[in-house]
């Protein structure tokens, strides 16, 4: 008999606090501030920070730090709002960065 394995998800590099589902990734072709970052869907167990307007590579956007709410490791960025409608599938979605997250039940 096969093991019953959960979900494959990504935690803290910190503190393994599950922050998102392998499932819930839209891309990987991101660009964080310490290098690759993937896009999500959704993220858990995470604070959202205050918003803020910020130049990124793809223009003006609206977003807020996300920290791990175990050890409040700041793991990336939601995005709030996209001020270019090319942009805009972003709204509401997660910045993971590569260096912060670690692969759980692979």
């Amino acid at each position: 008999m096969g093991e019953i394995v959960g979900p494959r998800l990504y935690s803290c590099y910190k503190c393994r606090n599950p922050v998102s589902l392998h499932d819930d990734i839209i891309s990987k072709a991101f660009q964080g501030r310490n290098g690759r970052a993937f896009l999500f869907s959704h993220a858990m167990n995470i604070v959202v920070g205050p918003k803020e307007d910020r130049h990124l590579l793809t223009g003006l956007h609206t977003v807020a730090d996300v920290s791990c709410s175990d050890c409040q490791e700041v793991l990336g960025w939601k995005y709030e709002r996209a001020y270019e409608p090319s942009q805009r599938y972003k709204e509401g979605k997660f910045i993971l960065e590569k260096s912060k997250i670690v692969k759980e039940n692979w």
